[in-house]
C-alpha cells in the first residue's frame, strides 16, 4: 500500500471519465481518419497527373513557339524548306537539308565509333577488371561525362584535327579511297573529326548505363551458363549481355540524343559548310552549329524565321529518333518471353 507521502505515478493514472455523449465512439474515430486519408490520396493522386502533363505541356510549348517564330519561312517554302539545299540570306533563299544532314551524318560515325567501344569498357569493367582497378577507371570514365562541350572542343582544334590530319587521314585515303568515303581535299576539319569528337562525348553516357545495366543481371545467370560448361566469353554472351540488351539499347539511345544536340564541340571542328558530301574529311554543317553560328547575324525576320525553324527541324529529327529507336526496342524485345512475377 502507498504511504502518506507517497506521490501517485502518473503513468498508472486513469483519464477522467468524460460526461456522456462526449466519449468519441470507434465508428467516429474510423470516419474522420478515412476521411482525411481519402483527401490526402485525391490531392496526391492529381498532384502526380499534374506531374504527368506537365511534360506533355511543356512539349507543347515549344513545339508551338517553334512553329509561332518560323511562320515566315513556313508559309513562304512549306516543306521544302527541309528538302532545300541553298543557303543565301542575302537572297532570302533557305534550305535545311544540309544541316539535317551533317546532323545524321555526324551522329552516326559518333555512334559506329563509341558504341562498340563503350560497350567493350562497360565489359571490362564489370566482368574482368580486378578489384583495385575497377574504381579508379569507373571514376574516369565518369568524368568524361563532365568535361564542358568548350574543352572537348579546344582539345580537338589543337590535339584531334591534327592527329587526323597528319596520321589518321591518309591511312584512311590509302585503304578506303575507293569508297568514296575517305578523300581530298585533307583539311583535318570536317565531320569524321565532328564524329569522333561526339564519340568520345557521348561514350561515358553510353559506357556508364551499360554498366549498370549489367551489373543488374542476377549472378545467378552468369554461375547458370558457367555450369552448363560455356567459355568466359560465351557466358558474357548469353548470360550478361543478352539479358541486358534492352538497357544497352535505352543507352545508346540517350547518347544519341546527345550527340544530335551537342552545339560548341562540334561548331569548332566541323568546318561549317553548308555542303551535302560523301566525304566525310570534307566539311559540313549541323544544325545546332547553325543556330550557334549565325543567330545573332539575322539581320531581317526572314533570316531569323530559317533559323527558328531549323530548330524546329531538330526537334523533328529528335522526336524521329526517338520513335525509330523505340521500334528497335520492340524489334529486340518482342521475341522475348514474358516474365511471371
Amino acid at each position: 500500500m502507498p504511504g502518506p507521502f507517497d506521490t501517485p505515478d502518473p503513468v498508472k493514472q486513469t483519464p477522467p471519465a468524460l460526461p456522456p455523449g462526449q466519449e468519441p465512439s470507434a465508428i467516429r474515430k474510423f470516419l474522420l481518419s478515412r476521411g482525411s486519408s481519402a483527401l490526402a490520396d485525391r490531392g496526391f493522386r492529381w498532384l502526380m497527373i499534374g506531374c504527368a502533363l506537365s511534360i506533355f505541356a511543356i512539349v507543347a510549348l515549344i513545339a508551338t513557339e517553334l512553329v509561332m517564330r518560323s511562320q515566315l519561312t513556313i508559309a513562304k517554302f512549306g516543306l521544302k524548306f527541309f528538302f532545300g539545299t541553298a543557303w543565301d540570306p542575302v537572297n532570302g533563299d533557305f534550305g535545311a537539308l544540309p544541316f539535317i544532314y551533317g546532323t545524321l551524318v555526324s551522329s552516326a560515325v559518333a555512334l559506329v565509333i563509341a558504341v562498340p567501344l563503350a560497350v567493350g569498357v562497360s565489359i571490362f569493367i564489370t566482368e574482368m577488371c580486378p578489384k583495385f582497378l575497377r574504381g579508379p577507371l569507373s571514376f574516369l570514365t565518369e568524368l568524361l561525362a563532365a568535361i564542358p562541350s568548350v574543352v572537348y572542343g579546344l582539345w580537338a582544334i589543337f590535339v584531334l584535327v591534327p592527329l587526323l590530319r597528319e596520321h589518321v587521314n591518309p591511312v584512311l585515303m590509302k585503304l578506303f579511297g575507293w569508297s568514296g568515303l575517305f578523300v581530298e581535299p585533307n583539311f583535318g576539319i570536317g565531320m569524321l573529326a565532328a564524329g569522333v569528337i561526339l564519340s568520345i562525348m557521348i561514350l561515358p553516357v553510353i559506357s556508364s548505363l551499360t554498366r549498370e545495366v549489367m551489373t543488374s543481371v542476377p549472378h545467378s545467370q552468369r554461375e547458370a551458363v558457367l555450369a552448363l560448361g560455356a567459355t568466359r566469353w560465351e557466358m558474357i554472351r548469353m548470360g550478361v549481355l543478352r539479358n541486358a540488351r534492352i538497357g544497352i539499347v535505352g543507352s545508346i539511345i540517350l547518347g544519341l540524343g546527345r550527340a544530335l544536340g551537342e552545339t560548341m564541340a562540334v561548331t569548332m571542328v566541323i568546318g561549317n559548310r553548308p555542303d551535302i558530301v560523301k566525304n566525310l574529311l570534307a566539311p559540313g554543317y549541323s544544325m545546332a552549329s547553325v543556330i550557334a553560328n549565325e543567330f545573332s547575324e539575322a539581320s531581317d525576320d526572314m533570316y531569323l524565321s530559317a533559323l527558328i525553324e531549323i530548330g524546329l527541324a531538330l526537334f523533328i529529327v529528335t522526336i524521329i529518333v526517338n520513335a525509330l529507336a523505340r521500334l528497335l526496342v520492340w524489334a529486340v524485345t518482342r521475341g522475348a518471353p514474358a516474365r511471371v512475377n
